[in-house]
């Protein structure tokens, strides 16, 4: 499975892999993937550079990438996160804890840190991140919210890392290539996350088209070799998958009940929500998604504003595994994500399904397998 972009980059099979989880990232670089890890939950440096480094121990010296989210359009400016946060009106903290009640989550023990807050949305912290990623050997580095700044696409080049960017249209991709970027990933509306309204199928050849000779990537409702060779089959370079990690062995979700969800979970189970960061980002569907998506609640507020104030709710909701409001962000490939499997063994079924539709392809075509 190998393309000029996979050779570009040195690996064996042009499987991309975003996620939050170092030991998930590793292991899918090992595997002859690349391994992407996501930088939005590290709030202080010293926590990135510490996984970074746990990262050049166990990626056996095979490349890898960084994940950071800058948003195209900033909602506030030139203020800090305590500024920001007195920005939230009163009815939505209000709306906040009248949702917590009314499912009794209880409040977290006293001096007990609220989890992760959703400050990497913030362009100051993205910047802080990049400080301490461009001392390793990151080979990729991708931006969720569209293009990033032009200075941060040009100290990445002088640094020898290629620049992606998600686009969920034509016109997206265009805007990534005329500001230098040297990737394009083509993220439909099945994925999980942040997400656009074309599907993949539409989505990737538009792409591909409209930035050609650019490398395009396929994402979203990818999660079966055949999949992957449909993508490909598209004009893509490779593909970039996201949610089929989630229910790996690697992976670090910290819940049982989050995983059992998950694994239940079918195709209908999603649902574009502003719910989490006050952008559209496909999750799981629950009575928190619900409750936001009701007109006759507050609705939620721009980026960054939401994902401040949700940020202690859904610490309590993950810490006591609040069933009803418990989710994750996630795309329709939930329903394929049925068996706990190591990266490896996913890996592997990936490069078994990729194989069988080639030789389907070449026996339609007449031609045998090679």
């Amino acid at each position: 499975m190998k393309t000029e972009l996979s050779r570009t980059l040195g690996i064996e099979h042009a499987i991309f892999g975003f996620t939050p989880f170092p030991a998930v990232a590793a292991a899918l670089t090992r595997a002859g993937g690349f391994g992407v890890l996501g930088a939005v939950r590290y709030t202080a440096p010293d926590d990135l550079a510490r996984d970074l480094d746990w990262m050049q121990e166990h990626t056996d010296g095979l490349p890898y990438g960084l994940d950071v989210v800058m948003p195209a359009k900033k909602a506030v400016e030139g203020v800090t996160e305590t500024e920001i946060e007195a920005m939230i009106p009163e009815e939505h903290r209000a709306f906040v804890r009248a949702t917590l009640a009314k499912h009794g989550v209880p409040e977290l023990a006293e001096g007990e840190a609220s989890g992760w807050r959703i400050t990497g949305w913030m362009e100051q912290v993205a910047r802080g991140q990049l400080d301490v990623a461009f001392d390793y050997p990151i080979r990729l580095l991708a931006n969720a919210l569209g293009s990033p700044p032009p200075d941060v696409v040009a100290r990445a080049h002088d640094h020898g890392v290629l620049v992606a960017a998600l686009a969920g249209s034509a016109r997206h991709a265009r805007h990534h290539a005329d500001a230098g970027i040297d990737v394009v990933v083509a993220q439909g509306y099945e994925a999980g996350g942040h997400t656009g309204e074309i599907a993949s199928m539409v989505l990737t050849p538009e792409v591909v088209d409209a930035v050609s000779p650019l490398p395009v990537l396929a994402a979203g409702g990818i999660g079966s070799g055949e999949q992957i060779a449909a993508g490909l089959a598209l004009g893509a370079q490779g593909v970039w998958l996201g949610s089929i990690w989630l229910t790996t062995t690697e992976a670090e979700l910290h819940s049982r009940a989050l995983t059992d969800k998950l694994l239940a979970a079918g195709s209908g189970d999603t649902v574009r929500s502003r719910a989490l960061t006050g952008k559209p980002a496909r999750q799981l569907r629950t009575e928190w998604t619900d409750a936001w998506d009701d007109p006759a609640g507050p609705g939620p507020l721009p980026m960054p504003l939401q994902g401040l104030l949700v940020a202690e709710a859904v610490s309590r909701i993950q810490r006591y595994e609040v069933e009803p409001l418990l989710g994750t962000p996630v795309g329709q490939i939930v329903g394929r994500m049925n068996s706990e499997r190591s990266v490896q063994q996913v890996v592997d079924d990936l490069t078994r399904g990729f194989e069988k539709a080639v030789d389907r392809i070449n026996r339609i075509a007449g031609r045998s397998a090679q």
